[in-house]
C-alpha cells in the first residue's frame, strides 16, 4: 500500500459567523464530492492508483473511520469539560482494515457520520464554538479547529480519488 501523507491545516483565529457558515456548508459538502469523484469507478479502478496515493477503496474505507472518529470528537468537544481527544495512525488503519470490502457500506458510514453532526452544528451556540480539548498529536484543539479541518476532509480526499483514478 503506498504511504499516506497526512494532510495538513493551518492554525485559524476565531472564525466570524459567515466564515463558520462557509465551513459548516463546505463541511455539508463534502460527501457528495467523494461521490462525484467516485461516479463511474469500474471494480478494477479500486484497487490500483496511478498516482501512486492511495487507493479508491483505501480511502473509502479511511473516510469511514475518520469520519466516525470525527463525529465523536466533536461530540466529546461539546459534552466534556476540557476532553482529552487521541490522535490515530490513519496509514496502519488503511493497510489493516481495507482488505478488499465493498466501499458502499464505508461511504454510507460517511455520509451519515456527516449528516448527524450537521444536525449538531446547526444547533450549537457561540459557546458551544468556543469549547477546546487536547489533541494528543497537536495540542490544544479546538471546536472551531475540528471544523477547520473536517470541512475540507472529504472534498481533499475527493481530489486524492481523482488523482488515483486519473481523471484530474
Amino acid at each position: 500500500m503506498a504511504q499516506f501523507e497526512p494532510l495538513l491545516y493551518p492554525d485559524e483565529g476565531e472564525m466570524d459567523p459567515i466564515e463558520r457558515a462557509s465551513f459548516v456548508k463546505r463541511y455539508k459538502d463534502g460527501h457528495r464530492a467523494v461521490m462525484d469523484a467516485l461516479r463511474g469507478v469500474k471494480d478494477e479502478e479500486l484497487d490500483r492508483s496511478v498516482s501512486g496515493e492511495w487507493t479508491p477503496r483505501q480511502i473509502a474505507h479511511h473516510l469511514a473511520d475518520s469520519e466516525m472518529m470525527s463525529a465523536m470528537r466533536l461530540r466529546r468537544l461539546i459534552a466534556e469539560e476540557s476532553p482529552i481527544i487521541h490522535g490515530y495512525d490513519e496509514a496502519e488503519f488503511a493497510m489493516k482494515l481495507t482488505f478488499d470490502r465493498p466501499i458502499a457500506p464505508s461511504l454510507e458510514a460517511m455520509r451519515y457520520a456527516r449528516e448527524s453532526t450537521a444536525q449538531i452544528l446547526d444547533c450549537m451556540s457561540e459557546a458551544d464554538w468556543q469549547r477546546i480539548g487536547t489533541h494528543t498529536e497537536i495540542g490544544p484543539y479546538s471546536v472551531e479547529k475540528w471544523l477547520t479541518i473536517y470541512a475540507a476532509h472529504g472534498h481533499d480526499h475527493a481530489a486524492q480519488i481523482k488523482r488515483s483514478r486519473g481523471i484530474e
